[in-house]
């Protein structure tokens, strides 16, 4: 191909630039003629660190060493085609900005040209201020680019963070809520405790001397404080176990407690009434790797959730059951009616505990399945919740390594069953439990 520049014989020397001063753009001229490379090398020295390449596979190799600002493409070359070497370096750096030259133009070309996003087309013969002017404007392009990336990243970010305060919030309201428990169950045995000292208190009088059945009397009721007073004790120490000094501690936390300070937030719950509330200990407490706090947040979003799927009157019931081997999660596919969470960082060995909470309401539709885990969705008015509720138990149920399989029918109902290592014991604590 003829050359459309004229020749350049003396060249300006490469100056190297101070290490203070910013880099240069990097400009790479795509050619397979000498002049018009050397003669842009010369036009652009000043403003840019110029590359150059005779053919395709050079340009290409030079790309994939350097990162590339701007490349100016002769559409005809021998071997690969400037569209070629452009649709190549697009698939090394998507954001690259070419300015495409070509002195036989058809409509194909400029299409192609387009198809690729070049910022520029220009015929040969061209002048330099027309040159100019389109490599400047694809390097402004690539600027303002790279500003609308980072720009979309910190708001990605900020996002992020947002997201991650809301769930924080969300999660200090609800433990409030468990910690207010532990004043109401305190509150029981030193109520007790006050009616003992009272009747104590009225026996004794003004008496110096205790007789025979005041004695009795006085022993009796000394023997019940101190049952009273242990249980304050071992509420109080249960409590504060769940409090998380440090979220690397080793945590483990027995389930039929857990279950049953569950069954005390609940029946005083407003979403709790006029509905069934069935809890089923196991029959063998387990210890699962998990802080009390956040498993009884786990549990109490997901009963919360089965109470308020619909307002007529359902059933909704806990219960659990130990796996001793390692799930088949082959046999766990998404679809219309599942979904699996968590499936890459489960930790799938046996023993496993199985918690599900099933209700008996209207079921999840088909197209809101794929949502519900999804930070901020809700099916009901935004004052009746934040749609966080779910994302939590995922997070939660993450921190734990565990798993959470939901199984929905549209008019039958639904199961969310959460997965967790478990520790079996040789004896535990066993109570009955229906509300």
């Amino acid at each position: 191909m003829p050359s459309t520049l004229p020749l350049v014989t003396t060249l300006s020397e490469d100056v190297s630039s101070p290490a203070s001063l910013p880099a240069k753009p990097r400009l790479l001229i795509v050619d397979d003629e000498e002049g018009p490379r050397m003669s842009l090398k010369v036009v652009f020295g000043d403003q840019f660190e110029v590359l150059m390449a005779e053919d395709g596979p050079t340009a290409i190799e030079i790309a994939r060493n350097n990162p590339i600002d701007v490349v100016v493409l002769d559409i005809r070359m021998a071997g690969m085609s400037g569209i070629e070497v452009l649709e190549r370096l697009r698939y090394l750096d998507p954001n690259i900005e070419a300015v495409m030259m070509t002195a036989f133009e058809t409509t194909e070309t400029m299409r192609q040209a387009l198809r690729l996003r070049a910022c520029d087309y220009i015929n040969k013969p061209f002048d330099l201020a027309t040159m100019r002017a389109a490599v400047s404007g694809a390097l402004e392009r690539r600027s303002l680019g790279s500003e609308v990336r980072n720009n979309g990243e910190k708001l990605v970010q900020l996002q992020d963070e947002l997201q991650q305060l809301r769930m924080e919030e969300e999660i200090v309201r609800t433990r409030g809520e468990i910690y207010a428990s532990i004043i109401h169950d305190i509150n029981g045995p030193l109520t007790i405790i006050s009616g003992l000292l009272q009747i104590i208190n009225q026996r004794m009088g003004d008496s110096t001397r205790i007789e025979n059945e005041d004695l009795e009397t006085v022993k009796d009721r000394l023997k019940r404080i101190t049952r009273q007073v242990t249980n304050c004790i071992e509420i109080s120490r249960r409590y504060l176990s769940f409090l998380r000094q440090n979220p690397n501690d080793n945590a483990r936390v027995w389930v039929n407690q857990i279950l049953g300070d569950l069954g005390e937030l609940l029946r005083v719950h407003p979403c709790a009434r006029n509905n069934q509330l069935l809890i089923h200990p196991l029959t063998e407490d387990v210890a699962v790797p998990a802080h009390g706090t956040d498993l009884i947040q786990i549990l109490l979003n997901l009963t919360l959730n089965a109470f308020q799927c619909t307002p007529q009157h359902h059933r909704v019931e806990i219960r659990g059951q130990l796996h001793q081997l390692p799930l088949d999660l082959n046999m766990f596919v998404d679809g219309a009616e599942d979904r699996f969470i968590n499936r890459e960082e489960f930790k799938n060995t046996g023993p496993l505990l199985a918690l599900s909470v099933q209700d008996n309401g209207p079921g999840i539709a088909p197209e809101v399945m794929p949502k519900i885990f999804e930070p901020y969705f809700t099916t009901q008015p935004r004052s009746q919740g934040t749609g966080l509720g779910l994302c939590i138990v995922h997070r939660l149920l993450k921190e734990s390594r565990g798993a959470v399989h939901v199984h929905s029918k549209v008019g039958q109902g639904t199961v969310f069953t959460i997965y967790l290592p478990a520790h079996p014991a040789g004896q535990g604590p066993a109570f009955r439990l229906e509300s």
